[in-house]
């Protein structure tokens, strides 16, 4: 087994039918970028429950949700957990979604085992099932943790594009989307849901789309019947899913088997700012974009500073890097020179931020054309 780990071929875009953890076990190590694991919630479920009409609520009383113990329970999310820390690559993340049965402790072992918290997600749910006895309040939302494997990853995060597609705004961490339902649910052979606990495609979407890139490897432990991996093979990522019931492995592999990619076009997404070669105030110098001598403004031209000939600007009597002395001049701990200080162009001024474009285009390092010169 211990050889298999190391030097294992990675199955990619398969479903394994078998025990989580077992088949977990078969894979090589830091061999996955993304997990997103939909576990048992163990939700306790004493007794049916009734509508006011009497009728039956199709709640989920399967097996595999019942453990005899809470320490049972944890245990077993130690292990699964565990192997997922072992195959995830030193820069990967995982994803993990519960209910207030099961989140506070699947926290508590992510934390244990060494990962890194960057947020907690609420999915508040449009349509949520209704509150039958009356006794607590509608249950409406479901909370995902999003983890890094370790408190140094580097995890994948489409700041950008998510804002993008967010009208400009900041992607928060409360998500609105309906439960899964209509042609999107998985019916059976009797027209019954196929999966009690089926999530929707927009979820999942949006955590790929987020925190994965074009042809990343995502795991999914639970499969149920292939969200993840209908998501991933249209968004042109890799899956390995891992199904014990051969009846959600078998609808899962049909689902999958129906959806066609995306063009590779269509799924060009807003770079990321942190990805962009690091371009110095003094190449701006260098290049001739800026000439020393010049003079750089605040956004209210009240400030002037004069460009140095080594990349720094002087100010009243003051000699430091953009930044420094954009802090300096503002009274403030830091400042990014980057958006704070402006030259003069076809009589407005426009951010130096803005000048970086020139010099990665006069560096190869883009191939667009640079529309703005420096006057």
């Amino acid at each position: 087994m211990g050889s298999r780990r190391r030097t294992g071929t990675l199955p990619l875009n398969t479903i394994h039918n078998g025990d989580c953890i077992a088949e977990l076990k078969k894979l090589p190590d830091a061999c996955v970028d993304l997990v997103f694991a939909d576990p048992p919630y163990n939700l306790q479920l004493a007794g049916e429950l009734l509508r006011p009409n009497n009728t039956r609520v199709d709640g989920v009383d399967d097996d595999w949700d019942k453990f005899s113990s809470f320490a049972k329970y944890d245990a077993f999310c130690r292990e699964w957990l565990t192997q997922c820390r072992r195959i995830l690559k030193p820069d990967g993340a995982i994803w993990v979604i519960g209910s207030y049965h099961n989140i506070f402790r699947l926290g508590v072992v992510l934390q244990d085992l060494g990962f890194w918290i960057q947020n907690d997600v609420i999915w508040r749910k449009v349509n949520p099932m209704p509150n039958f006895r009356g006794k607590r309040f509608t249950n409406a939302h479901e909370t995902l943790i999003w983890a890094g494997h370790n408190p140094k990853s580097r995890v994948t995060f489409n700041y950008e594009s998510l804002k993008t597609g967010n009208d400009d705004l900041q992607m928060r961490s409360d998500w609105l989307f309906p439960i899964c339902s209509g042609a999107e649910r998985l019916k059976d052979d009797g027209g019954r849901k196929a999966h009690p606990t089926q999530k929707p495609e927009a979820l999942i979407q949006r955590i790929l789309l987020g925190c994965t890139r074009e042809g990343d490897v995502v795991l999914d432990p639970f499969f149920g019947t292939g969200t993840t991996g209908a998501v991933a093979k249209r968004l042109g990522r890799k899956f390995i899913g891992i199904e014990r019931d051969p009846d959600y492995a078998r609808a899962a592999g049909e689902r999958i088997a129906r959806v066609t990619p995306l063009a590779p076009t269509a799924l060009e997404t807003v770079p990321s700012k942190r990805t962009e070669p690091r371009i110095p105030f003094g190449t701006i110098i260098e290049l001739g974009i800026l000439e020393p001598g010049q003079k750089l403004f605040d956004p209210r031209r009240q400030i002037r500073a004069e460009v140095k000939a080594d990349g720094s600007l002087t100010h009243a009597g003051n000699q430091a890097s953009i930044h420094r002395l954009g802090a300096l001049v503002q009274g403030k701990a830091a400042c990014n020179g980057w958006t704070f200080w402006h030259y003069e162009a076809e009589g407005k001024l426009k951010p130096i931020d803005a000048l970086r474009e020139e010099a990665k285009r006069q560096l190869g390092l883009v191939k667009r054309p640079f529309v703005e010169a420096a006057e």
